[in-house]
Parts: C-alpha cells; structure tokens; sequence
C-alpha cells in the first residue's frame, strides 16, 4: 500500500483485521463493491444512466435528409 496516507492506510488495516482479510484483500473488496455497485444491470439501465450525466450538455437536433424511394429489385430472367 504505497503511496497511501497514513490515517487512511490506518482505517484500511483496522477494517481488514475486523474482516479476518489482508490489507490487499480489503482494498480489492472495497473496490468491487464500490465499482460493481454503480454499474448498470441492464441495456435500459445503461441508456437511462446516460441520459442522466448529459442533459446538462443540452441536446443536438439533427437535420436527417428526405428518403428517397428505394430502387428496382434486379430481374433474372
């Protein structure tokens, strides 16, 4: 754990030993659930979660250009 501030790394191993877990173990633990927690269940989740982050941002209408009808299948003959 390098790097780490010594009051936090403190916490990180008094809530290690009260999980029977090593330092490394805990911060691991703590990363899954924290990341896996706020991770979308479904596609739906996912679309509505986005939604959400870029309203902000405002929207973007885009121009889409007339159809124009398809052309003849080819003939075999």
């Amino acid at each position: 754990m390098r790097q780490l501030d010594p009051a936090l790394k403190d916490q990180l191993r008094i809530r290690a030993a009260y999980h029977g877990r090593s330092m490394e173990a805990e911060a691991r633990a703590i990363l899954k659930q924290v990341l896996m927690a706020k991770r979308p269940a479904t596609g739906a989740e996912l679309v509505a979660t986005i939604r959400r982050r870029f309203p902000p941002l405002g929207g973007v209408e885009l121009e889409l250009p007339q159809r124009e009808p398809g052309r003849e299948p080819p003939r075999f003959e």
